[in-house]
């Protein structure tokens, strides 16, 4: 619950034009994400990408008020189609948000870290989420591919070795008392 008041603070802070987030699973941050919107009176919206959107899932994202500031995308967010067309949405627009929170293995992470990061506008976010994978014990996740030494936390600190564009953002870090992003909140402090 503490990162969704996180969330709202990084919406209203930034003010995005779009907020783009890989993983949609049952959609309630797409809508969460496009209700913050609404209350901006922004013209911002929400693009999701998923591998797979399954229909129930789909009838109840698309019948909610909120639908119209949402956009779905079926696909790997790691495929290139996929990202070209994030790519067209993005053009022209000021202030860009991304959040990853699809597949948790280091290798997908670190190849959409390395995908998004591009877009991520100047004072912005890139917000990495189920970095606390790494803080678990090891055997807590014994039935997924991603665990201790293999998970967001660990591509996010590989990536950040990459680059000076972003910074972990310790400011928002230091308001949460329980986390699922522990420096997973990546502020774009370079154009």
């Amino acid at each position: 619950p503490q990162d969704i008041v996180a969330m709202q603070e990084i919406i209203w802070q930034v003010k995005p034009d779009i907020i783009i987030e890989t993983g949609i699973a049952h959609g309630g941050s797409l809508i969460f994400y496009a209700s913050m919107l609404e209350l901006l009176g922004s013209e911002g919206y929400v693009l999701g990408i998923d591998v797979d959107i399954h229909a129930y899932n789909r009838v109840e994202i698309e019948s909610h008020p909120m639908f119209k500031r949402i956009t779905m995308l079926e696909g790997s967010s790691t495929d290139e189609f996929i990202v070209q067309r994030v790519r067209q949405r993005v053009r022209g627009k000021r202030r860009v948000l991304v959040v990853l929170d699809s597949n948790h293995t280091h290798e997908h992470v670190l190849s959409e870290l390395q995908l998004y990061s591009p877009l991520v506008t100047k004072d912005s976010y890139l917000v990495v989420f189920d970095t606390v994978i790494e803080d678990m014990p090891a055997d807590f996740f014994p039935d997924r591919p991603w665990g201790k030494g293999n998970n967001p936390k660990t591509a996010v600190h590989e990536f950040l070795r990459t680059t000076d564009r972003f910074t972990i953002d310790k400011e928002i870090e230091s308001k949460l008392l329980i986390t699922v992003a522990p420096d997973g909140y990546l502020k774009c402090i370079k154009d």
